[in-house]
């Protein structure tokens, strides 16, 4: 086993725990606002970039379940903001598009997730960009390996 690290030093994982929650609260607020929600946007730029196969590889992007995301589909498509309708050819797939009102909303929510991830960026440069993306990945690569030594 590995010795731990220097006294006083926050564990990685807590940080990042922490600092996500900051950052992901600070996006729900920002995404209320404009009349929306993370999930809203998530599924409005699957369906936006036509990135629909089925509704399991949906999920499966957005890391939820299939049954949570029939749940954000049908409230979107009971606000009007998307149309769904059943490939004739495979009656097992469904299609989706925004509608009028669907790409009114993506719009809006889009000028706020550019603004935010502006603010997100602007103390760091581009480099620093590059370099936290591949230690994010790190990061997710060294917990999947944890988790799938786990089982």
């Amino acid at each position: 086993m590995d010795a731990p690290g220097p006294p006083n030093t926050t564990p990685i994982g807590l940080r990042l725990t922490r600092t996500a929650r900051v950052v992901s609260q600070a996006f729900d607020r920002a995404m209320a606002e404009a009349g929306g929600s993370p999930s809203t946007w998530q599924v409005l730029v699957l369906v936006r970039a036509q990135k629909w196969g089925t509704q399991a590889e949906m999920a499966e992007e957005m890391g939820i379940t299939g049954a949570t995301l029939t749940h954000h589909l049908n409230m979107l498509e009971n606000r009007g903001l998307v149309r769904r309708w059943r490939d004739p050819s495979n009656r097992r797939v469904q299609n989706a598009e925004l509608t009028e009102a669907g790409i009114e909303l993506f719009d809006r929510l889009r000028v706020i997730a550019q603004a935010h991830d502006r603010r997100l960026r602007s103390g760091l440069s581009e480099d620093d960009v590059a370099r936290l993306g591949e230690l994010l990945d790190k990061l997710e690569a060294g917990a999947k390996e944890a988790d799938s030594d786990s089982r």
